[in-house]
């Protein structure tokens, strides 16, 4: 068993790190690192200290535009949750900068906790998003294989530098690339890059404006 200093001192180069379920539970509720983002898999741990500069932040606001207009306008049930920790005991824990429970059959946890989502309770959410810059390779492989065994039906990972979004589905235990999303039938991946293209040079209002109009005319 490595010691909490070993694995401390391998967390800070940004890497997986193997470590038992109690050491995981140590590190993450360990207040030096609560700014941390935690993911655990695979007797495996990484922290991600969050991102605070405006590159991260803005375009963390502007996809949930696209997903909460869209599920608005067409209809559809949604419940949204910002770097909320999802966690089945003993095999797996997912921190994402953006969750989403969408349509009208899925146990969606309450926000009455601060706890991790228990997911021995209460299900995945069924579309997850990760923005990243220096976790981008991270995020399409070792975070993708998690995804795909947490029951999660759609994973977006959208590229901070260059504003590229890659969407997968998600199906037995694999995923695929996809141009158009499959729990958001009709929203294309396309449509959702070029939001963060306008974000470079308009206001959030007139993204708004613009996102309406195209979402009306569906």
């Amino acid at each position: 068993m490595a010691s909490n200093s070993a694995i401390t001192q391998a967390l800070e180069t940004d890497i997986w790190v193997k470590a038992t379920w109690e050491e995981f539970l140590n590190l993450a509720e360990d207040s030096a690192w609560e700014k941390g983002k935690f993911y655990y898999y695979q007797e495996h741990m990484r922290v991600e200290m969050s991102p605070v500069g405006p590159l991260h932040a803005r375009h963390n606001s502007i996809i949930p535009y696209v997903v909460i207009l869209f599920a608005t306008l067409r209809n559809i049930r949604v419940v949204q949750f910002a770097n909320a920790s999802f966690r089945k005991a003993g095999i797996r824990e997912f921190q994402p900068d953006l969750a989403y429970y969408i349509g009208s059959d899925l146990r969606v946890p309450p926000n009455d906790s601060n706890s991790p989502v228990d997911l021995d309770e209460y299900d995945p959410p069924n579309l997850v998003i990760e923005i990243g810059a220096s976790s981008f390779n991270d995020d399409l492989g070792s975070k993708r294989l998690l995804y795909e065994n947490a029951g999660i039906s759609e994973y977006w990972v959208e590229r901070a530098n260059t504003r590229e979004v890659f969407a997968f589905a998600i199906n037995n235990g694999g995923s695929g690339r996809i141009q158009e999303s499959r729990v958001l039938p009709g929203l294309e991946i396309a449509l959702v890059e070029e939001a963060l293209n306008r974000s470079q040079t308009q206001d959030d209002g007139e993204i708004n404006r613009w996102l309406i109009q195209i979402f009306s005319q569906g």
